[in-house]
Parts: structure tokens; sequence; C-alpha cells
């Protein structure tokens, strides 16, 4: 207890700035400063698109950036980040246990752990703060990126929920993500802000402020994101959609997941339904503008070099803000595009599974939209493709002139620097394709393009442990050379 007329060293939310007050003189700046850097244009592009995250009044007067220590926060709970025995030894909780006492470490061991992406609630003791929620964040690994992105939101969403549950007015949410666990702090800050930012959407009627209390070296990373997902005006919502990335969570703000099913729609033989009648009009089409008035300018040499890289870049940031605002959870479902690890010259490595992709029943205009969303940062720097033809069928074959299409809209970086496409159980057929796709329909990509028969033969490029590789891939590449050794 503070001393009789000592200042408290513990800090009433209420007496904080929330997000909709700027923070100072410098905070009202920086945000001016960055809005009027845009390119009028795209931002006027971005008028007719609808952003997944609006703008919401409401809401912004809910939340709190602070930068501070969590534990002196006077609220109704705080968060702590632990082990699944809970007693992991890191800033964050060992502050918590200083300012807390000894009666916390006795009332941890009546709980016997808890385990990764739950939640569980302990008194304050000495705290300003009456409960804290203690609560595991994922050991991060590349290779389970997925199984790591669906705990931390977990750990976030479990924590909301008992706030929601216990009727409390307010909760400090400490970075769960520590560094020991050695999540990229980024991605993690994504995943924190949509979950509280889809719970408060949903739940959190009751709810009245949630801080984030973060550290200097985490501040920075915060208020670059957050106008993302809280965003201050239309106008930042509309500039923010193309920072985006490219999984935004379900309407929860969960990851999306494998084993989630597509929607096929009824009835899909029916024409007088389609949109066949209305070719050269539909979005795909308008997006483009006029190709042929294009391609004439070129031929005509009316088309000056950079006025048609200016064309091209354009034509793909209109490709790229859609991509930003649509809801493309349900291709994302099919894992038929994901990130994995390295290769052997440490180039990130992103995985294509055809036997993934439906063609025939699958909306191939948003495929094309996810492809552009979930690549475009990764193409900023050099990667590599693989792509698993193992076992598909005539239904799961893309068409050349789609590739083609595809191959046109795509910014340089994407031809520029990719370095390998890995082609792995090619047959002879899809050979022969590949051959006069990259021999007469593109250019630049011919010497790119490895025909891989087995696996042991793509390991000599990309560690096993690098590569998440589908189990009906390795079960097929197992009976091949199984079958093989023994006709020999």
């Amino acid at each position: 207890m503070d001393p009789l007329g000592a200042r408290s060293q513990f800090v009433e939310v209420q007496n904080l700035p929330t997000w909709d007050q700027p923070q100072g003189v410098q905070d009202e700046v920086d945000r001016k400063s960055q809005l009027t850097e845009e390119d009028d244009q795209l931002a006027n592009q971005l008028n007719s698109l609808e952003s997944p995250f609006p703008f919401r009044q409401d809401i912004n007067s809910k939340i709190v950036l602070f930068n501070g220590d969590v534990a002196l926060l006077n609220c109704t709970a705080i968060v702590n980040t632990s082990n699944e025995t809970l007693t992991d030894k890191n800033p964050v909780s060992d502050s918590i246990h200083r300012y807390a006492g000894p009666e916390l470490r006795d009332e941890l061991l009546k709980l016997k752990g808890c385990r990764t992406g739950e939640a569980k609630m302990t008194e304050g003791f000495n705290l300003a703060a009456r409960f804290i929620i203690h609560t595991v964040g994922p050991k991060y690994k590349a290779k389970y990126r997925t199984a790591a992105e669906s705990s931390l939101y977990s750990c976030y969403r479990n924590v909301m929920q008992l706030s929601k549950e216990h009727a409390m007015a307010s909760v400090g949410l400490c970075v769960v993500s520590t560094v020991k666990r050695a999540y990229p702090l980024e991605d993690a800050t994504h995943i924190a802000l949509r979950t509280v930012r889809r719970f408060l959407e949903n739940h959190g009627e009751n709810i009245e402020t949630v801080v984030f209390a973060v550290s200097d070296v985490e501040e920075p990373v915060y208020r670059k994101l957050m106008p993302l997902y809280y965003p201050c005006s239309i106008k930042e919502e509309k500039i923010s959609l193309p920072f985006l990335p490219a999984d935004i969570g379900n309407a929860e703000g969960e990851p999306v997941v494998p084993e989630r099913q597509i929607r096929i729609a009824e009835k899909p033989g029916n024409l007088e339904d389609s949109d066949l009648g209305l070719v050269g009009s539909h979005a795909f089409a308008r997006m483009e503008g006029d190709v042929d008035k294009q391609r004439k300018l070129i031929l005509q040499g009316q088309m000056s070099e950079a006025a048609q890289h200016k064309q091209h870049q354009r034509n793909y940031n209109r490709w790229l803000c859609r991509a930003r605002a649509e809801d493309l959870s349900d291709i994302a479902a099919l894992k038929a595009l994901y990130q994995t690890g390295v290769d052997l010259c440490g180039r990130t490595v992103m995985v294509v599974v055809g036997r993934n992709i439906p063609v025939t029943i699958i909306d191939m205009e948003k495929a094309l939209l996810y492809f552009i969303h979930v690549m475009d940062h990764i193409t900023v720097k050099e990667y590599v493709m693989v792509y698993f033809h193992t076992l598909t069928a005539e239904h799961n074959h893309l068409d050349t002139d789609f590739l083609k299409k595809l191959y046109d809209i795509v910014d340089a970086k994407f031809k520029k620097n990719l370095r390998a496409f890995y082609f792995v159980h090619p047959t002879f057929r899809t050979k022969v394709s590949t051959w006069f796709f990259t021999t007469f329909s593109v250019s630049g990509l011919k010497e790119k393009v490895h025909h891989i028969e087995n696996l042991q033969q793509l390991f000599t490029c990309i560690l096993p442990e690098e590569i998440d590789i589908p189990p009906f891939v390795l079960e097929y590449d197992t009976r091949v050379i199984l079958v093989y050794c023994t006709s020999k």
C-alpha cells in the first residue's frame, strides 16, 4: 500500500486517451501527413470499395494504446502471458508477480497449468486490477504457421470471452506473443488487433475499455497497424485497404482453416442463372479497361514504354485494391496456396497444391484475386514456387488462358523475383503443355521451370523440415518409389 499522501504508481485507465483522440500534437500531425502523402487517383479508386474494418467511432472510443507496464493498469482485469505450467519468466509475467505478491504464485499452483490458447483467471491480489487472466501463446515455427495463428487467436478470443462472461468493464492486454516464443511481432499484432475488433463488434456491448499495453519496441508496430483495423476516419479507412493482410479471418477474426467446406452453387448447369450473357461487361473484364485499345496503341508505337508500365501498374493496383477489400475466405479455405519455409538459398517458398483447386466449381476471378492478395508482399524479394501436380484430375487443371491472364496482370516484381518454379510429379502431357506455354505464351519463365519427378529430388533444393507437404503427396511419392524399386 502506498504511504499516506504519496502518489500511486498505478495508472487510471479512464485518464488515458482513447484511440479516437489524438495523443498529442505530434500524433495528429503524423496521421494527417500519412494521409496526404497517398496518391489521389488511388484514393478515388478506393472510394467505391467497402472495407472489412469500417470506421467506427464507438469502437475507437473503447480502444487505448498504452506504452507502459500492464501490471500497473487500474482496470477490471489485466492479462498475463505465460507458459503451460504458468511459471514462465518474462518481463510481463515477472512484473505482474512482483506487484501482485507471493499469493499469486500459490494461487497458480491450484490451476494445474494452462494449455496453449486457453485462458484461466485468478484474483489480482495486490494489483490495482481486480483479476488477472493468464493465457499461453504458441511457439512459432514457419512450417506450422497455421496452427500458431489459430492458437494465438484463441488466446485473445478466450481472454475477451472471459471478460464478457464476468461482466468486466475494462481489460488490459499485454502482447501475448513473447520474444521467447519467436512469434513474428507484426504477424502477431495483426491477429491481436483484428480479434479484439471483431469481438467488440459482435459481443462487446458491455465492455467499456480495452487497453493494448506495449513496450517501446512494440509501440511502433501497433501504431503502424492500428489504422488498418481501427481507422479514425472514412478517408483513413479507404487508404488502409491495400495494406490489409491476405487472411483477415472470418466474422470472428479467426484464421481460416483448410477443413472448411466450399459452397457449391445450386444447379450449376442452369445457363439462365449464369453470367455467360455478360461476357465483356462483368467485373473481370471491366477492371482491365479496354485491353484491345491498349494493345493497338502499343502495336502502333503510340504508347511509350514508360506509359505502358504506368498503365500496367495502374491496372494491377486496381486488382490489388479489390483483392484487399473482397471476402476471399472460401478460396483461402481450399489451402491451395500457402507460405511455408525457405529454400537452401534462404528464399521464401510458396506452395501450390493442384488437387485442391476445383476449377470447375469455384469463382476463378476470386482465385485470381486471392493469388494477388497473398503474393503481393511475398514478391517484394526473391522467392520460389513449388507446384504439386500430384493426383490432379481434369477438373483441377488450370486453363492456359487463365494462366496467361494472370501472368499479364501481375506486377513486374512477381516475374523478376521468382527464382525457380518446381513442378512436382509432372505427367508427359503436362510437360508438353508447360513447354508450349513457356515457349509461345509468356517470356522469361521457361528457364525457371524445373520438373521434379520425386520428393528426394525436391529435397536437394528445399530441406524437408522447410516445406509443409500434403499427406497425400507423401503417400503417393512413397508408393511410386516402392513400385520403382520393386520393378528393378
